[in-house]
């Protein structure tokens, strides 16, 4: 069988491992407030194959007895992604072993593994986490009316899946979701939009989600935003706070749409420009 390498850290009690779930075709034409041209230069320097494309990562948390899950991935819809399950068996973890999903929002390629071919719940034994901002959100009949046809679909595949985990659906208080691993609000991207920190004495890990979407180009260029923010100006601030508390605090960085290596650290560039960050992957 073949060796599989999983980039892993250990925080603590904790072991964090990333799972890729593939890629996604994305064009740059996604992006505001930056030329594609920038764009395009900014993915080139840092040397990436396929520059339209965006990654796609969960995490699987381990440690105090407990199996955790951040994310499900794509589950295979519409032919994108879909690895996460097959890199679990790889870890000889069966998706009944997982205690808790705990998601950083709900878009499909955050909540996509999350239900079967038949709409039935993967992970039968497992509690699902979110923001109750984020639920709120995709229950809303007045949005849901007024998304584009594609906007639609995502409603009802958050709706389909909320309500197929109604009987273990949990929602964050604000305190710690299990003892040593803290949800942090990053409202923009979604409103309900939520990241995970765990704290040792030696470092931090936090989850960011989707603070950014292209790493090289956001973290560069924070002003730039996607087309998927909900509340773009809400997005930019919020990745500008997360940026420059990364930097500040030494943190070291895991994210659904940083590259296959998964983990990452930040440090400012001081080159008398606007404020931009320099991201070196860490798996």
């Amino acid at each position: 069988m073949k060796h599989l390498y999983f980039p892993s850290c250990q925080i603590g009690d904790f072991l964090v491992t990333a799972l890729s779930d593939g890629a996604m075709p994305a064009s740059l034409d996604l992006l505001s407030g930056i030329d594609i041209s920038e764009a395009e230069a900014i993915q080139q320097s840092a040397g990436l194959a396929e520059p339209g494309h965006i990654h796609i990562n969960c995490y699987l948390i381990r440690g105090k007895g407990r199996i955790l899950l951040v994310d499900t991935g794509t589950g295979g819809r519409n032919n994108v992604g879909g690895q996460l399950r097959a890199n679990l068996a790889a870890l000889e973890i069966c998706p009944d072993d997982v205690d808790a999903v705990v998601l950083t929002h709900c878009h499909p390629d955050h909540i996509g593994g999350l239900l079967d071919a038949e709409g039935n719940p993967v992970y039968r034994q497992a509690e699902l986490h979110l923001h109750p901002l984020e639920a709120d959100y995709w229950r809303d009949d007045e949005k849901q009316t007024g998304a584009n046809e594609r906007g639609k679909l995502n409603f009802r595949l958050a709706r389909q899946t909320l309500e197929a985990y109604a009987s273990s659906l949990r929602f964050f208080t604000g305190g710690e979701i299990t003892a040593g691993i803290l949800p942090v609000w990053l409202p923009g991207h979604t409103p309900g939009h939520t990241g995970f920190r765990i704290d040792a004495d030696d470092k931090s890990l936090l989850i960011w989600g989707d603070i950014v979407h292209y790493p090289h180009i956001q973290s560069v260029q924070p002003t730039a935003s996607i087309l998927f923010d909900v509340d773009p100006v809400q997005a930019e601030q919020t990745r500008k706070n997360v940026l420059k508390l990364a930097a500040r605090e030494k943190l070291l960085i895991a994210g659904m749409h940083l590259d296959q290596t998964g983990f990452a650290t930040l440090s400012r560039v001081d080159d008398g420009g606007p404020t931009s960050y320099a991201l070196t992957a860490q798996g």
